[in-house]
């Protein structure tokens, strides 16, 4: 980062050292732009990222949802060539498992697999009978709806078997935390500056267009470029700006728990286990290297959603109640799972938009970007998403409105083409999403 006249300038600030801050600035840097990264955190994926379930999954509602999810994949598989840099901190891994997606009335895969057909995505259908032999622990029952722990039904009997579809090629991130270390070494190889334990007080502009911003210590940090990628601080960032005003689409921070238990045996990574999307009972698990059972919820009707008007003010323990129901709902479905006593996991906060779509795009005022609402679905696309940001900020800078002419970007890897406003602050809420943590 440079001096000018006495005072630390940079071509973009971006706020937020989480996956998606790391991403965008390691993108900007290798377009040649000097780079700062601001972060009230200690380290980078201090926030929400830590708390991801980094499962790297395709099955969207969306074209664009499908689309870079798998040209992320691709760029994992490959992932120290994709990042053009070794990080002495070791190397986040992609675990191949595949994944089972299982049916329920509310989620027909039709749409899924017409976007998996135009993206190349493979995938097989399975009935009752495939999953037993192919995923011998899990019992393919029909629950359906999801339903509360103290529900009478939730004990009730089966009423039915279910199918699903494979997924081979999905799996999960083994360190989120240390793929986003590995994202800002790439940016940091590139020149990339990050400031760690810095709060942002106030955005500075003029009425049209981004002057910079101005930290908590009175340091002024000039630029012309702003981007705005802090996770569930992101509603509060964009009121610092006043921007809103013609925002769709707007994002809330939303309390969330993800839990873990001792997976069963044969049910570790590499050795019999799956990710399972499980939409009949309302949740998602996959494994650990290390042999555990992650397990998160798909946000059914039936659980009230903890939204939060403060993230800085949640409680960071799981509850007993939240880690009851999932476990109990995806011991229904291993019946083989052991169930502890004590709640073990963690809980953070995400950053949600109306439909689970992330928003990257301008704003209103020039020179201030947003890449905000990824979280509880968007860590997949860590690869890919500082490019569609990075995409955004180079046409903006080549004098082109993004509100009239769409960038299409083309993803190099597999050749799709994804239109960039379905990321819009502009949409409205797009009713072609689940409504939910699949996005």
């Amino acid at each position: 980062m440079g001096d000018r006249a006495g005072a630390q300038y940079a071509d973009v600030v971006v706020v937020g050292a989480g996956v998606v801050g790391c991403s965008v600035a390691a993108s900007l840097a290798a377009r040649g732009r000097d780079v700062c990264v601001v972060d009230r955190g200690a380290g980078p994926a201090s926030g929400s990222t830590s708390a991801s379930s980094a499962v790297v999954r395709f099955n969207y509602s969306t074209w664009e949802g499908v689309a870079t999810a798998w040209e992320a994949r691709a760029a994992w598989m490959q992932w120290e060539d994709h990042l053009g840099v070794a990080d002495p901190a070791g190397m986040a891994r992609m675990v191949v498992t595949g994944s089972l997606v299982l049916d329920a009335p509310d989620h027909a895969p039709q749409r899924v697999f017409e976007l998996f057909d135009a993206a190349g995505v493979p995938y097989e259908r399975w009935d009752a009978e495939t999953i037993r032999t192919r995923l011998p622990l899990l019992e393919p029952a029909r629950h359906y709806p999801p339903k509360a722990l103290a529900d009478p039904g939730f004990w009730a009997d089966p009423d039915g078997e279910l199918s699903g579809y494979w997924v081979p090629d999905e799996g999960f991130v083994d360190d989120p935390q240390l793929a986003t270390h590995n994202l800002m070494t790439a940016a940091e190889a590139r020149g990339a500056a990050f400031r760690f334990r810095t709060r942002v007080a106030a955005i500075e502009r003029t009425a049209e267009r981004v002057r910079g911003v101005r930290l908590d210590d009175g340091t002024l940090l000039p630029a012309p470029v702003v981007v705005n990628a802090a996770g569930p601080h992101s509603g509060q960032l964009n009121r610092m700006a006043d921007v809103l005003g013609d925002f769709a689409v707007t994002t809330r921070p939303l309390r969330q728990e993800v839990h873990e238990v001792r997976a069963p045996a044969r049910f570790a990574a590499g050795d019999g286990g799956a990710v399972v999307a499980d939409f009949d009972l309302g949740t998602y698990f996959r494994p650990t290297p290390s042999g555990g059972l992650l397990i998160g919820s798909m946000e059914p009707a039936c659980d009230p959603l903890v939204w939060l008007e403060d993230p800085d003010t949640y409680d960071p323990n799981p509850t007993k109640l939240a880690f009851e129901t999932q476990v109990l709902r995806a011991a229904r479905r291993i019946p083989s799972l052991a169930v502890p006593g004590a709640p073990r996991g963690i809980a953070g906060v995400y950053d949600v938009s109306d439909d689970w779509i992330p928003i990257y795009d301008k704003t209103s005022l020039d020179g201030f970007f947003v890449a905000i609402g990824t979280s509880g679905n968007q860590f997949k696309n860590a690869p890919v998403i500082g490019d569609l940001v990075a995409a955004i900020v180079e046409a903006a800078a080549e004098g082109i409105d993004h509100d009239r002419e769409p960038v299409q970007l083309r993803l190099p890897r597999t050749g799709n083409v994804v239109d960039l406003s379905h990321y819009s602050r502009l949409r409205p809420p797009n009713k072609a999403s689940s409504g939910s943590v699949t996005g």
